[in-house]
């Protein structure tokens, strides 16, 4: 039953949300299958919400999804997608995390499977939030019918891998993507032209088949981007752009990440880590790299970028050799730490093989990125720089605002234990 259909019969007055404006008080009810079409109001937490077909949140309207609610994407064959021309709130907890992703039974085999869409966001969404939200299954090929090639939003084009987030108004745009997890995604888990962002305390892995990125920033983006951890990704962790010619300069500030077997799936030799590429005005600081294919590539990115402070590990000889300042593009500053013989430098990490297989992308969630006593990363880093949104935030229409966290001089994104 179409979303549209049921706005009267499930009218509850005691639940309600502003946002764009306007109060919305549609809920829809628990476990209900959605037919494609229009959505908006409040998925009811704890719910199961199968989806069939597209679905678009129309502009002027929002759509919040509630803590603990899974949604299954259930058409297999058509590369469903997510179309925002409003807003979307995924307002997950760390005890309920929202889930959207497709049915145990369709899961095809493969790290790849590139089931649906993704989330695809028009210049008209202003806001789109996700906390404790997990993304996984993406990668659809575009065809000629697909909802984002006929709207002509993301690349407009057939034949085109469809990202896990694709986020572009740099007007006003505000993008929150806290403590949410991206996997077995086919191509960039986030594909990001434009707005004002947080992104923290995510987990990315199993990111990219035969290409791919987990955060790619384009012209007209400007954010925090912290304490995340990403594994596997086929090409880097951050690929950060200004091109798109879009205003203002693509201005990244890029701290405590941890970064592992980042590059090395890609089929030719291109980035692996951290890439600066076509003027952008990058900050890249405590960021902890472990069997990364390159260390932080520079190419032709504004000669203001800094990149200092950053912990390099390979376990091998060449992974050692690829993240010295005297390879192709490879940049180092004077404060980052990285030896020049395989296994120098070990960051003692609490539970995590550092000979794992470089090429693998099979993640293992019993593994702990926590620095232990004794690891050489611990003080090594600085605190002495200014966030974007460390002191006013970014504040949505729902009145919530958000900070960037505290930088750490312990390199990486999780600390000691």
């Amino acid at each position: 039953m179409k979303l549209t259909k049921l706005i009267f019969a499930t009218l509850i007055a005691s639940l309600f949300f502003v946002a764009c404006d306007k109060k919305e008080d549609v809920v829809t009810p628990k476990d209900t299958t959605v037919n494609g079409g229009e959505v908006s109001g409040v998925w009811e937490k704890n719910s199961t919400i199968t989806v069939k077909g597209h679905i678009t949140v129309p502009a002027g309207k929002s759509l919040m999804i509630e803590e603990g609610v899974t949604v299954l994407m259930s058409d297999t064959a058509i590369g469903q997608e997510i179309l925002v021309y409003g807003n979307l709130y995924c307002k997950g907890t760390a005890a309920k995390p929202i889930k959207i992703t497709v049915p145990e039974n369709l899961r095809k085999p493969g790290l790849f499977p590139r089931i649906w869409g993704g989330i695809i966001c028009a210049p008209s969404c202003k806001e789109v939030c996700l906390e404790y939200t997990e993304i996984a299954y993406t990668g659809y090929v575009t065809t000629e019918q697909s909802p984002s090639v006929l709207a002509g939003l993301f690349k407009g084009s057939a034949g085109e891998g469809l990202p896990a987030l694709n986020f572009r108004n740099e007007v006003d745009g505000k993008l929150i993507v806290e403590h949410c997890t991206f996997h077995h995604i086919g191509e960039d888990a986030t594909y990001l032209e434009g707005g004002s962002y947080i992104i923290d305390n995510n987990l990315f892995y199993t990111l990219g088949e035969t290409g791919g990125d987990a955060i790619n920033l384009k012209s007209g983006s400007v954010t925090d981007i912290c304490y995340n951890t990403f594994f596997s990704p086929n090409t880097n962790a951050l690929k950060l752009s200004n091109s798109g010619d879009r205003v203002p300069q693509c201005n990244p500030i890029c701290y405590n990440n941890t970064l592992i077997n980042a590059g090395w799936r890609r089929p030719s030799v291109k980035g692996g880590g951290i890439w600066l590429e076509t003027s952008v005005f990058a900050e890249i600081y405590n960021n902890l790299h472990v069997n990364c294919r390159f260390g932080v590539k520079f190419s032709k990115a504004d000669t203001r970028c800094v990149y200092d402070y950053n912990y390099y590990y390979g376990y091998d000889q060449e992974t050692v050799n690829n993240f010295q300042s005297t390879t192709k593009d490879v940049v180092r500053g004077p404060n980052d730490i990285g030896g020049t013989v395989a296994g120098e430098n070990d960051p003692k990490l609490k539970n995590f093989p550092l000979n794992f297989d470089k090429n693998s992308a099979v993640f293992d969630p019993t593994w702990d990125f926590h620095l232990t006593a004794g690891s050489p990363a611990i003080g090594k880093g600085t605190t002495a720089f200014t966030r974007h949104f460390g002191t006013t935030g970014i504040t949505l229409s729902t009145g919530q605002t958000f900070k960037s966290p505290e930088p750490s001089t312990t390199i990486g994104a999780w600390g000691v234990n």
